[in-house]
């Protein structure tokens, strides 16, 4: 019986999927898998019997992937699940910022209980008029699940796209709107765009990458879409931007102290991934993920250890070696291997820049000393039979 442990709310789509060899535990000792969302994991050290965590969503910045791949943890997120309920709340919130809609309903709640609320609207919503997006240009920058729908949406929506992303190579293959156009530096979005929407995962590279010599070079009066990370956007900088015109207005998913209390900044509570409909498709992936490695040893979607893809069982047994590469190359990883099992029907291997997964099919006899004979294996972070 394998147990699982969330330390989210997780829906039961999800975790119907799973089979009766399955069950929940309240205990995260005895877990075999975490199911997660948003909870901070940094804090967390996990007993060794845990093979995999699970974040239902895209971003991981709430777990320690390095700490966890070291002892044999793959982590795994479910991108492309949520993306579509991401895209309709970033083109709600471009329609909020477009046609001054906040402004107008805090009017509204303002004067509620006026008498003559409908004579003076009539008065008041010249202060809250606002442009269409039709023949307006949205710069996309960031072209993954989320920004390339967002491109065909807008598209359709009449707007001019203009998208960019580190490698653009990948999509001159794909079934764009004509209206779509790729271009290779962000530069060309900053000094075009009416709209700017941030698609992009937060690192070192992108930390702050909306600065005051950015701001500089946008258009007057843009409109900034972040969807993606706080931290993508220095606060400090945006806030003179928006105080001199420059910005029109700043729409976030997600603030913090400083954006939550500028004046023209749209702030929506990280409601992103919180439809129905992404929850639960993001539940199902990441049980297939978690199902999918313990019982077969493939691994799709992981953010720490590579992606394997591995054909149903037919030898005897089955061996999952999670291993380092820091002090040996892929080939002596193998070799060493192969030294140690005999009688072997089929090997697959992946490797990323750190870590690699060798699974080998073997009609040898694995006993416990043979196990404990591979775990002597330097480069050996974690080994299981299947």
């Amino acid at each position: 019986m394998y147990k699982i442990h969330c330390l989210n709310n997780i829906s039961k789509s999800g975790l119907e999927i799973l089979p009766d060899t399955y069950e929940l535990t309240n205990d995260i000792n005895e877990a075999h898998a975490i199911l997660v969302r948003s909870a901070q994991m940094h804090d967390i050290k996990l007993n060794e019997n845990v093979l995999a965590v699970a974040r239902a969503g895209a971003g991981v910045n709430n777990i320690p992937l390095e700490e966890y791949a070291k002892t044999g943890v793959v982590v795994f997120n479910t991108p492309g699940a949520n993306a579509n309920a991401v895209k309709e709340l970033i083109i709600a919130g471009m329609f909020l910022a477009a046609r001054n809609l906040k402004a107008s309903m805090n009017w509204i709640d303002a004067n509620k209980e006026d008498p003559e609320i409908q004579k003076n609207m009539e008065k008041a919503k010249k202060n809250f008029a606002g442009t269409e997006i039709l023949n307006k240009t949205i710069g996309i920058i960031g072209l993954g699940a989320i920004g390339l729908i967002l491109a065909n949406t807008c598209a359709k929506l009449g707007m001019k796209v203009l998208g960019t992303d580190r490698d653009l190579e990948i999509f001159k293959n794909l079934d764009f709107h004509d209206n779509v156009t790729l271009v290779k530096t962000k530069e060309e979005i900053y000094e075009k765009a009416d709209y700017i929407s941030l698609n992009l995962p937060l690192n070192e590279y992108t930390k702050h990458m909306i600065d005051k010599h950015v701001l500089k070079q946008l258009k007057d009066g843009v409109i900034l879409l972040n969807f993606a990370r706080d931290q993508l956007v220095n606060d400090d900088d945006l806030k003179v931007f928006i105080e001199n015109g420059k910005v029109r207005a700043y729409v976030t998913d997600f603030p913090n102290n400083k954006t939550a209390q500028m004046d023209g900044v749209i702030a929506l509570s990280h409601l992103g991934a919180s439809s129905e409909e992404a929850e639960e498709n993001c539940a199902v992936m990441a049980s297939t993920e978690i199902r999918n490695y313990i019982e077969n040893g493939s691994i799709k979607n992981s953010v720490n250890y590579p992606d394997i893809k591995l054909s149903p069982k037919t030898a005897k047994h089955r061996i999952s070696i999670l291993c380092q590469k820091n002090n040996h190359q892929k080939d002596d990883c193998i070799n060493d291997l192969i030294l140690k099992v005999k009688n072997i029907e089929h090997i697959y291997q992946a490797f990323n820049d750190n870590y690699g997964i060798i699974t080998i099919d073997t009609n040898d006899e694995i006993s416990e000393s043979k196990i404990e004979e591979i775990k002597t294996l330097t480069f050996v972070t974690r080994i299981r039979l299947i």
